[in-house]
């Protein structure tokens, strides 16, 4: 199949747009209308990866890691971003990153690890605002059931568990063509009055070229009228972290010895013991530091992350527990949960996961 294929699927579970501005997913090397037909998965994107990859004949690597932040102005082998896209050019390898879009999404990285811990009741920990918009149009009645239908099937009108939410106010709308115009009702040269049904549903900022294509398409006036508002409110099923409960609370060091051998983890650095029971946990695959206060607000007994420096594990001042995992090792099951999301989709298509541990840290134990 066509590369665009997989990652057009891939981008409508985690869009682009959900990703943090400093991030860089999306296909890194390689063009869309490529031939695939084997990808290999990995969290990061390695020479070694890609040594890998030739040597499996996978035409592509979707890594969760991009290879390349910023940009690149010289390729001469110098550091080991510039060997691995050298490479894997040379190879005719295409490269994809999804990262923090993926992380950002409810079925996504930081949901991998509640399923890890056995977490029930999740959501988001922070969710994000300034994702969600509101069109309002104006259908005549007679019309308004069909053009609601193509702004539902566009992915207009969800909101949380609930799908084809819309408002519809009844009035009359008035309008006069002039001699260039060719109306759906009425006469050019005269006002027009029509009962018309006002309809007002959200969507998500990202999908508002396809929701505006499919209204012009479905509305019968040759001219639509709508309005496009920007809205503050927060998008719950996208955002940073999550957090759940335990079916059971354990104490906190039956919790961590879970949390070690769950997440296959060698070692766990952690702030003070507070001697009380865990039941509800925080989660945050990565460099999650910035969602501590978030995780306290919510009042999770234990945050789940990784990448804390000495005198950040200070700011737990008693009121949680931060456990720190690794950065490898709260998102290593990242890659599986990549296998499961293509091979759901893409039965005959072959995935397989890399053989390499790609985890730049060692320890001396």
């Amino acid at each position: 199949m066509k590369l665009a294929e997989l990652t057009n699927y891939l981008e409508s579970l985690a869009p682009l747009a959900y990703q943090e501005d400093y991030d860089n997913a999306g296909l890194i090397v390689g063009k869309p209308d490529k031939e695939v037909h084997q990808a290999l998965i990995s969290l990061d994107c390695t020479e070694a990866v890609v040594d890998e990859a030739i040597s499996a004949d996978c035409q592509v690597i979707i890594s969760h890691h991009p290879i390349v932040f910023k940009g690149l102005k010289k390729f001469n082998g110098r550091t080991y971003v510039e060997r691995v896209v050298e490479k894997a050019i040379k190879h005719d390898i295409a490269i994809y990153a999804i990262h923090t879009n993926l992380d950002n999404i409810t079925g996504g990285v930081n949901a991998k690890i509640c399923e890890m811990l056995g977490l029930k009741n999740t959501r988001i920990l922070a969710p994000k605002n300034g994702l969600l918009k509101k069109l309002v149009t104006y259908v005549p009645v007679n019309d308004a059931e069909r053009v609601k239908n193509a702004l539902f099937d566009a992915g207009a009108g969800n909101i949380g568990n609930y799908s084809e939410c819309s408002f519809g106010t009844e009035g009359t709308g008035t309008f006069k063509g002039n001699d260039d115009t060719n109306p759906y009702v009425g006469t050019p040269g005269t006002r027009h009055h029509e009962a018309e049904l006002r309809i007002e549903t959200v969507y998500p900022a990202n999908l508002e070229s396809k929701i505006l294509m499919a209204l012009v398409l479905n509305h019968p006036y040759e001219e639509v009228a709508y309005d496009l508002y920007t809205l503050s409110n927060q998008h719950n099923q996208i955002g940073s972290g999550m957090i759940g409960e335990l079916d059971m609370a354990l104490s906190e060091h039956d919790f961590l010895k879970m949390l070690k051998e769950n997440m296959l983890t060698g070692v766990i650095k952690h702030t003070q013991l507070r001697g009380r029971d865990v039941k509800k946990v925080a989660v945050c695959g990565g460099s999650g530091g910035f969602l501590l206060k978030q995780a306290i607000a919510a009042g999770a007994d234990v945050f789940v992350t990784a990448d804390y420096k000495y005198h950040e594990f200070f700011d737990a001042d008693g009121k949680i527990v931060i456990a720190d995992i690794g950065h490898f090792e709260s998102e290593q099951f990242t890659q599986q949960l990549l296998f499961e999301i293509i091979q759901k989709k893409f039965a005959t298509f072959a995935v397989r996961l890399t053989t390499i541990n790609t985890n730049p840290v060692k320890y001396f134990i």
